[in-house]
């Protein structure tokens, strides 16, 4: 008895499809049985985030292997990413009136203080001067919106864990000239990564249920903004794009010289996406890339290298920008792929342990990936003051120093700093909850003249201290080291052990 070799083949994909398929109806059957566990419009809700994410299982069943052929990718074309000096270079419009007016604020507002100690929205972690990330971003609103005697309007797409919260904070802002909406990412239930099916057993978010759920990435934007009605109601009120960015992310002010050249675009050659990129350093090298690939601008993320070439995808020589999450987006286009259900992201499966212990697997999408989905997409390499995201306290203390000034919510670097480049800074274990951070520093150093700074172990800071050129604070296990208040340390190391007590 013999088979030819393409009789297996073809025997072997008809088995892989039959138990894909009994994978789906098994799936579709447990979701099907979540949904009985509710009523009302929580029922509803989650039939619609289910009818996303059975999309999304099926087109993590289908994957064989990479989303990228590493030998297709190619450099992006000379103009599709251009240098924002180019697009800056005009004098400022007359009509930035009519410009903004057609502009909505979109911040992702998902995420959790978790990372940085705290509990809570991580939009709601003071930063400057008691200003939190979402007062910061009402501020600059709200000073264009005066400004120019415009509405544009705010919308913050929470998920199931900040929603809460931030709606409670909002009253805060009724008297501010800002129009706030917001909207809630979709509840995606986690998989276990031996079955494939969800581990939750009921909708409720409480008890062991809580864990079962997340929230799908913020490439979850286009569906849960179209389904939640916002878009349409937008659209009719004339707007025309969204500037979308995530809300730690304090660089990311609305720049009306890349509002003006999308506005003013010749009609045949409507750009509908433009993301901004800026050069990468050897602190960036996890970021995502713009390629050429198939003959679309496509974003490459570290997740979708295939492990061979990872090094050569973190070198600063072959991929030499990376994407900023600052994009602006067609209202009309995200309307029309919705529709067409044209919106094709790449999945990034996010593996995680809960905490009995088993393993289950996150299906994700990235906000930026579709950017291959619109028409006449574009890079533009913005300088680098327009990424200044606040993810650790060694981001905190950048931002929180005289190295920048606050004017109307934005940040921009002091004129006293001779270099525009920001110091390296790397604190310690010790520094990395918000509050221990806050006990360490009696004040916050002057670091207009600071080039990197490591400070590890136990180590306080007094009042007045001055940091310059490379300064490295190491206090080893056991050791305490206070840095007496008015100190200058200038291109110093400091490790032992130094103790300052109060008689």
């Amino acid at each position: 008895l013999s088979l030819s070799k393409g009789a297996v083949h073809e025997g072997m994909a008809q088995f892989q499809e039959m138990m894909r398929q009994q994978l789906e109806s098994s799936m579709h059957a447990e979701l099907e049985k979540l949904l009985n566990t509710a009523a009302g419009e929580e029922r509803e809700v989650s039939r619609k985030d289910f009818e996303g994410f059975k999309n999304l299982f099926h087109r993590f069943l289908q994957v064989k292997g990479p989303s990228i052929e590493w030998i297709k990718i190619q450099r992006p074309p000379e103009d599709s990413i251009q240098p924002y000096d180019k697009i800056a270079g005009t004098a400022p419009p007359d009509n930035v009136a009519d410009c903004l007016n057609k502009l909505v604020v979109v911040k992702l507002n998902g995420g959790l203080g978790t990372s940085m100690g705290c509990k809570g929205p991580k939009s709601l972690i003071s930063v400057r001067n008691e200003n939190t990330f979402l007062d910061l971003t009402v501020q600059q609103i709200e000073h264009l919106n005066k400004t120019y005697d415009t509405d544009v309007p705010l919308v913050l797409m929470n998920s199931f864990n900040t929603d809460e919260d931030t709606k409670k904070i909002l009253q805060k802002y009724t008297h501010h000239r800002v129009k706030i909406h917001t909207f809630n990412q979709s509840r995606y239930p986690r998989v276990n990564k031996e079955s494939l099916l969800p581990v939750s057993t009921g909708l409720s978010m409480t008890g062991q249920s809580a864990e079962g759920w997340y929230p799908p990435g913020h490439g979850d934007i286009y569906a849960s903004f179209y389904n939640s009605g916002l878009l349409e109601q937008l659209i009719a009120q004339g707007k025309e794009y969204i500037f979308v960015s995530n809300i730690d992310n304090l660089g990311a002010t609305v720049d009306l010289h890349i509002l003006h050249h999308l506005v003013n675009q010749p009609n045949g050659k409507r750009c509908e996406f433009i993301m901004e990129v800026t050069d990468k350093t050897r602190a960036d090298v996890k970021g995502g890339t713009l390629i050429q690939y198939e003959g679309k601008l496509r974003l490459l993320e570290i997740a979708q290298v295939p492990k061979a070439h990872v090094d050569e995808f973190k070198s600063v020589s072959k991929f030499k920008i990376f994407n900023t999450n600052n994009l602006w987006i067609s209202l009309s286009a995200i309307k029309r792929l919705q529709e067409q259900k044209a919106m094709d992201l790449e999945i990034i499966v996010n593996p995680k342990t809960l905490d009995g212990g088993q393993n289950v697997v996150q299906l994700e999408t990235a906000v930026g990936a579709a950017i291959k989905c619109f028409d006449n997409a574009l890079g533009i390499n913005v300088p680098r003051s327009r990424f200044l995201p606040v993810k650790t306290t060694s981001d905190l203390l950048l931002v929180m120093s005289n190295l920048y000034s606050l004017d109307a919510g934005s940040l921009t670097m002091s004129p006293k700093r001779e270099f525009p480049t920001t110091p390296h800074v790397k604190l310690g274990s010790s520094f990395t909850q918000v509050q221990e951070y806050l006990t360490r520093f009696e004040s916050i150093p002057d670091m207009l003249e600071l080039d990197h700074l490591t400070v590890s172990g136990d180590v306080t800071l007094g009042k007045n201290v001055s940091l310059k050129g490379t300064v490295i604070v190491i206090a080893n296990h056991g050791d305490r080291i206070d840095i007496p208040a008015g100190s200058m340390l200038e291109n110093k190391i400091v490790s032992g052990n130094l103790r300052i007590m109060d008689h």
